[in-house]
């Protein structure tokens, strides 16, 4: 093989896809979920400090970004473990989902 049937072959497996901008962009995703989850410790603690009760709708909304990437990962790879995980993180979405509901709807003043 010579060099331009190799760098052929590499553009048709990458699809003229940068692999340096995807790792960063891997990283960057990573970053936001830590960011994501410091935040929301820090606002549910704050918001149970200050006597607002709990706010359920944060941490669905938290452990649904891992829902997602762990589906996405089954659905990609087909692992065991992927799947197990995302109907873990489907189940927490669903009940956090549903307390923040359920508390929503208890405390209503219009229903």
């Amino acid at each position: 093989m010579n060099k331009e049937e190799i760098l052929e072959k590499s553009r048709a497996e990458n699809r003229n896809r940068d692999i340096y901008e995807q790792e960063i962009l891997k990283q960057a995703s990573a970053g936001c979920v830590i960011v994501m989850l410091v935040l929301a410790v820090v606002f549910f603690a704050a918001q149970i400090f200050v006597g607002g009760g709990t706010n359920w709708g944060v941490w669905a909304l938290v452990f649904s970004t891992h829902m997602t990437t762990f589906w996405v990962k089954y659905w990609r790879i087909r692992r065991g473990h992927e799947l197990v995980m995302a109907l873990i993180y489907t189940a927490l979405v669903a009940l956090f989902s549903g307390g923040h509901i359920y508390h929503l709807i208890a405390s209503s003043t219009i229903l």
